[in-house]
C-alpha cells in the first residue's frame, strides 16, 4: 500500500458532512465525491475553485482520501480575509436613535450596503450608546431570534433619567447578518456603530 499526495481542485464542500468533491488535477476527469475533509478547514477557506492538497492513504484506492489543505487558484478561493481573524473597517453607524419601546425587541440587519460586513460574516466589533426617560433602564443585544437575549450582551443599567450609557464588545450575527435590541424597564433611543466583523 503506497501513500501518495496529489493536488486537486475543489468542486464542493459540505459544512453538514464535512466532505467535498474534488477534480484530481494529474487525472482532469476523475471527480472524487464525497473525500473527507480534515477538520481545520470549514467552509471559509474551503472554496469552490480553490486549489487543494488530497492524501491517498492508498494510491490504489480513490475512496481512502483526505483533503488535507486548500490554497487560491490565481484569484479563486482567496480567503478575505483568513478566517477566523478579526476584521476592522471603518466606523459605520449602524442604528441611528432607533426608539424602542419597553421590553420590546427590534431587529437590524448589519451587513452589506456601504457598513463594510459581508454576508456570511459570524458577528461584529460593535459600540452603542442608549438614553431613556427612566433611571435603571437597560438595553440587551443578541443574535436574531437567539430565544436567549438575555445569554448575550447588555448596556445598562441607566443611573439617571434621560442620561446616556456607552459600551462595546463582540455580539454574534443570525445567518442573516442580524441582531436583536430589546429595551428594558422603559422606552430606550439606541444609537450602534460597527467597526469591525469575524468570519
Amino acid at each position: 500500500m503506497t501513500q501518495r499526495l496529489k493536488r486537486g481542485i475543489l468542486a464542493s464542500f459540505s459544512n453538514a458532512s464535512y466532505t467535498a468533491s474534488v477534480l484530481i488535477l494529474e487525472a482532469t476527469n476523475t471527480l472524487l465525491q464525497n473525500v473527507p475533509v480534515a477538520t481545520h478547514l470549514d467552509g471559509t477557506s474551503a472554496q469552490a475553485g480553490a486549489l487543494c492538497a488530497v492524501l491517498f492513504f492508498d494510491e490504489h484506492n480513490p475512496a481512502d482520501a483526505v483533503v488535507i489543505a486548500v490554497y487560491p487558484n490565481g484569484g479563486t478561493g482567496v480567503p478575505t480575509p483568513a478566517p477566523g481573524r478579526l476584521v476592522f473597517v471603518a466606523g459605520y453607524q449602524q442604528v441611528a436613535n432607533a426608539n424602542i419601546a419597553a421590553n420590546a425587541t427590534s431587529t437590524f440587519t448589519l451587513t452589506g450596503g456601504s457598513s463594510g460586513i459581508p454576508a456570511g460574516a459570524l458577528g461584529v466589533l460593535f459600540s452603542a450608546n442608549f438614553t431613556s426617560s427612566s433611571s435603571g433602564a437597560y438595553i440587551q443585544l443578541a443574535p436574531h431570534a437567539s430565544g436567549a437575549i438575555g445569554n448575550y450582551a447588555a448596556i445598562g443599567n441607566l443611573p439617571a433619567a434621560n442620561a446616556f450609557l456607552n459600551g462595546s464588545g463582540l455580539l454574534q450575527l443570525d445567518s442573516h447578518g442580524q441582531v436583536d435590541i430589546k429595551a428594558n424597564v422603559a422606552a430606550c433611543t439606541v444609537s450602534l456603530y460597527t467597526q469591525g466583523y469575524l468570519l
